[in-house]
């Protein structure tokens, strides 16, 4: 076994799958810690992202994009099959009279803090691509994913905590979706588990030693790598993972307190629907993910499984609806009654959206559609109560259309990054989250 080899083996007893997440902290050498707040190319609007990902692609008819032409759609035809009308009404919401399915009541009421981006469109229809893709912005190579890259951009604001946070990651895609790729591995989202049991980030200590203990074996492991390193001069992955080693330590008090929920208030614990079956689960990931915020982590995902509906439609999206209702609606509205919307991006949305038309003819399922679907926007700079861009009755992006592209790239700007600047060299060539492609969406910007 050689050296490197040993020390991903042998992590003094820190789970590796959270050291993983925190490892390699200098392996950027021209920074002495890489995680340090950086300076970002201009001045941001937002100073942090929350992505709300819903695995499965959301139907866009029966959610967010209103489309009248196809409520009065029964009984025709178009694209490859019987026109399917929306199953769910849309009721005009906030001042700006936003059109939100019924499905979701507490998000109606923040509809005026929305943008809905009705012209969104990728590349993918399949599910493992269009997931990898929406994360990295490529399904062909194995790249960053966009947290990453943020971190890389940004460093983080705790240096006790992961700059990237991913909760109950999906499994499609695997760890593609929260890696770094050729990044630094300090840049790569630490997967921490949200159960009903409040479980924090597994192994994070070891009960078979003390804290003494280990510090000292991680003070011996470092005299060691300190005499590797001036034999080799320089191995940035064998160096990274000895210096993760002392912010593992310090994760060791610092995660704890964090992810323990059961410190709020219960009338927190209720707003998030923490205490219904029903919203439990997504309740807890938001609340974790406001307290995550609040202490300074930069990019942290959220996950929410099941809204592949090929079939029972109806049943399904109300069910997954009532799921994220009101721990969305929650978690909006505890960032701005503690004065962080204006500087948190929420992201929400899918890999691709659904079809008009239904899947089969007794059914009332949808098929895969990447050419028009809807994400949403909310806080961070970004203008409120408005919808920018439409689907045509075939479901494809007709009007302001939003490739993946274009989203990352507005992302990227929110936090004062330039995307076309945010590059890492590998292999010969500059890369970046957006590839040769995106542009910033300057009409939502507020």
């Amino acid at each position: 076994m050689n050296r490197r080899d040993f020390l991903k083996t042998h992590s003094c007893g820190f789970g590796y799958l959270a050291f993983a997440g925190i490892a390699s902290r200098a392996a950027a050498a021209e920074y002495k810690n890489p995680l340090l707040p950086r300076k970002p190319h201009f001045e941001p609007k937002a100073r942090r992202v929350i992505f709300l990902f819903m695995q499965g692609a959301p139907s866009q008819h029966e959610t967010f994009d209103y489309n009248p032409e196809l409520v009065q759609a029964e009984g025709k035809t178009a694209g490859a099959g019987k026109l399917l009308p929306p199953v769910y009404k849309f009721v005009p919401s906030g001042q700006s009279g936003l059109p939100v399915s019924e499905v979701f009541p507490h998000l109606a009421r923040h509809a005026d803090d929305l943008c809905l981006l009705n012209g969104m469109h990728t590349n993918s229809p399949a599910h493992p691509q269009a997931t990898i893709f929406t994360h990295t912005g490529s399904f062909t190579f194995v790249r960053p994913s966009m947290g990453a890259w943020v971190v890389y951009g940004l460093g983080t604001e705790n240096q006790d905590l992961p700059g990237f946070v991913t909760l109950n990651p999906s499994q499609v895609g695997g760890a593609l979706i929260y890696g770094s790729a050729f990044l630094p591995a300090t840049y790569q989202g630490t997967p921490v588990t949200v159960s009903e049991k409040e479980a924090p980030i597994e192994n994070i200590r070891n009960p078979k030693i003390s804290r003494p203990a280990q510090r000292r074996q991680i003070d011996l492991v470092q005299e060691m790598n300190r005499s590797y390193l001036e034999r080799q001069q320089v191995d940035p992955e064998v160096e990274g993972l000895i210096e993760s080693y002392e912010l593992a330590f310090r994760m060791q008090s610092s995660v704890p307190g964090i992810v323990d929920i059961r410190k709020e208030p219960e009338h927190i614990r209720e707003m998030y629907g923490i205490n219904s079956p029903a919203t439990r689960e997504f309740g807890m990931q938001c609340l974790m993910a406001r307290r995550m915020a609040e202490a300074g982590v930069r990019f942290i995902e959220l996950h929410h499984g099941g809204w592949d509906q090929h079939q029972q439609l109806r049943a399904r999206i109300k069910e997954n609806a009532t799921a994220i209702d009101k721990p969305v609606a929650a978690l909006l509205a505890d960032l701005k009654q503690r004065d962080m919307l204006k500087d948190t991006l929420i992201v929400w949305g899918g890999e691709f959206g659904r079809s008009t038309w239904q899947q089969s003819p007794a059914g009332d399922g949808r098929q895969h559609n990447n050419r028009g679907y809807t994400m949403w926007l909310a806080g961070g700079g970004i203008k409120g109560g408005m919808r920018y861009g439409a689907s045509d009755i075939t479901g494809a992006a007709v009007a302001n259309r939003v490739h993946l592209h274009d989203l990352h790239a507005t992302i990227l700007h929110q936090l004062g990054l330039d995307h076309t600047k945010l590059t890492y060299r590998y292999a010969g060539r500059d890369f970046r989250l957006t590839d040769v492609h995106g542009n910033v969406v300057k009409d939502i910007l507020a």
